[in-house]
């Protein structure tokens, strides 16, 4: 057992991809679930797919390369709000990822969405990720 979920979940897409494995498998939970639409709706992964079992569940995520390079679609992946030190961040001071080429995974009273969304809902709330 992990005591920051997140934390694995970033881990084990991040080595996945450093290893250069098509698919990975990670234990479900609603924020990983909202974490894993967002990097599919941003094309950072190339398909994912939720399997229910007896406990918990597990997400089977599909990891994107470029065809001709094999250099994976996800440069970096890092953790911005950590238990020890959580990162909140209101809608005006929202972090731009790479001048906005990257995106900041926010969780707010709207749910797990990304920080252009947060900009444009006009609400604040924990950063938990950068991507790009």
């Amino acid at each position: 057992m992990t005591t920051d979920p997140i934390a694995d979940f970033l881990t084990r897409i991040r080595n996945a991809s450093s290893a250069g494995l098509k698919i990975v498998q990670i234990p479900a939970s609603n924020t990983k679930k909202a974490m894993t639409q967002i990097l599919f709706d941003q094309g950072f992964i190339l398909n994912f797919k939720f399997e229910d079992d007896d406990k918990q569940g597990v997400i089977t995520i599909a990891l994107k390369y470029n065809p001709s390079t094999k250099v994976p679609a996800i440069t970096k992946l890092q953790r911005a709000s950590r238990p020890g030190l959580r990162k909140y961040s209101s809608s005006t001071e929202m972090p731009r990822v790479l001048n906005g080429l990257g995106i900041a995974i926010v969780s707010t009273s709207h749910g797990v969405i990304t920080d252009k969304q947060a900009r444009k809902e006009n609400v604040g709330g924990e950063v938990l990720c950068y991507v790009y």
